[in-house]
């Protein structure tokens, strides 16, 4: 049996049956679309367009058939097409009539559209949590090497020396706007559609509003054509997560880099590697890979969604059937990457040596230089040709510009003095860059402190 039998005179066939279903994968809204539900079939009763003790007896029966779904004796039917219609005809078998005035004034149009509204709602929120323990991690681990120094990269070369926590710290602002984008996206989702049937509404007297605050929804929406057709807030989440997945991958470059033998910064916890079938001394960094890999698999849902709405007209199509595996398969990527993630940047260990030996090249200072001249009342510009007319010379003699003696200097750029042979000291140079957001100890100090307090108040 199905739900439209009354219009067909003959079953589906099998192929057609298996080729529609999607219970396979969409059951996991049973607790959404069961709480969606409840609200709606209260609100009918209080309504009195079915009476109230039928609305009590179905409410009765659906928080049974949760119970039988978390227990997992409820029996899941492909015939039945999706987890609604599974879920409505559990009820139909139990309680017959009473059970089929469970879609009064709803369509599985606005019903679905309420349950992964519900559901994106609900995961929005984990993942927000999840972002605030990787930063709490980053937070953590800055604070222990607070005093490490290591080089800054530009293109992949050294370029000056910054704080091992200043780096770090970089990537507690990414994740920190990747949490506020979610916010946005939670804001505007954050609407029901309820109640707006399969396109136009109903005649029936449902309070919408009602059902709205028993679901927590800020508002209900405006239109029920855009409310049933809309994907955009499916659409913005995938594209939040697709710039975490940005920021993740970044953060598994770096770590894929500062583990490898030619750099050495960092150490993995076994824990979070894996070795070589073949390779007895191999320890590899999979879960950064493995991140940086599935990243293409996240920005690949966002395509698939986007490519599958751009054509469609007003109003539902069965092509958006096809949202809920993307969003689902971005979901529990985006969260099993985030959770272990951040234990595995907690266990992290640092080699302060070889971090300040690489940060400790006299050219990395050049632009500290630069900037002496610049007080001295020389344009940047000039100064800059004389520091590159400098770093020229020593590289061509195959010498280091901390060897010079001061004639030699000099000679090069007059303005020097015995002053400018104390600017090649790393810990110094870190050290002039004492305005606010640089890398200086103090400025680095001040956004411990400041992450440390905020994501309290997260907390």
């Amino acid at each position: 049996m199905t739900l439209w039998d009354g219009r067909f005179n003959q079953k589906p066939d099998e192929l057609v049956a298996k080729f529609s279903e999607s219970i396979s994968f969409d059951q996991r809204l049973y607790a959404h679309d069961i709480r969606g539900s409840i609200a709606h079939v209260s609100m009918l009763g209080r309504c009195r367009i079915i009476p109230e003790e039928d609305a009590k007896c179905i409410i009765n029966e659906l928080n049974n058939i949760r119970c039988e779904i978390e227990s997992g004796t409820f029996q899941f039917d492909e015939r039945y097409e999706d987890i609604h219609m599974n879920i409505e005809n559990a009820l139909l078998d139990r309680l017959g009539d009473t059970g089929a005035k469970i879609h009064t004034a709803r369509s599985r149009n606005d019903q679905v559209a309420t349950d992964t509204r519900l559901y994106i709602r609900d995961e929005i929120d984990q993942i927000s949590g999840l972002l605030i323990h990787l930063k709490s991690s980053l937070v953590g681990v800055a604070e222990k090497y607070s005093h490490v120094i290591m080089p800054g990269f530009t293109h992949l070369q050294h370029a000056q020396p910054v704080l091992f926590s200043h780096h770090l710290l970089a990537y507690v602002e990414m994740l920190h706007r990747d949490g506020c984008r979610l916010t946005d996206c939670r804001k505007r989702l954050n609407q029901l559609p309820l109640g707006s049937g399969a396109l136009a509404g109903t005649s029936l007297p449902i309070n919408r509003e009602v059902v709205a605050s028993e679901l927590k929804f800020d508002s209900i929406t405006q239109n029920s054509m855009d409310a049933v057709s809309d994907r955009d807030y499916i659409i913005e989440f995938l594209s939040a997560a697709s710039i975490i997945m940005v920021h993740m991958s970044r953060l598994s470059e770096d770590i894929i880099y500062w583990v490898s033998q030619e750099c050495s910064f960092v150490e993995l916890s076994d824990t979070f590697c894996t070795g070589s079938s073949l390779m007895p001394q191999k320890k590899n960094p999979d879960v950064a890979e493995l991140t940086r890999g599935k990243t293409g698999r996240v920005y690949g849902n966002l395509l698939s969604v986007l490519t599958m709405m751009k054509g469609l007209p007003l109003c539902y199509n069965r092509d958006m059937q096809e949202d809920k595996e993307p969003l689902f398969d971005t979901i529990d990527t985006i969260k099993l990457i985030l959770s272990v993630y951040s234990p595995m940047i907690k266990n992290i260990r640092v080699d302060e040596s070889i971090m300040k030996n690489a940060a400790s090249d006299p050219f990395l200072m050049a632009t500290d230089l630069a900037e002496w001249l610049v007080s001295k009342n020389v344009p940047f510009r000039t100064a800059h040709k004389k520091v590159g007319s400098l770093v020229g010379y020593c590289q061509a003699k195959d010498i280091s510009p901390d060897t010079l003696n001061l004639r030699q200097l000099k000679d090069l750029i007059p303005e020097c003095n015995e002053d400018c042979f104390s600017l090649f000291d790393p810990e110094k140079s870190i050290a002039s860059r004492n305005v606010t957001g640089a890398t200086s100890g103090e400025q680095v100090r001040k956004q411990i402190e400041f992450w440390k307090t905020e994501l309290d108040v997260n907390y």
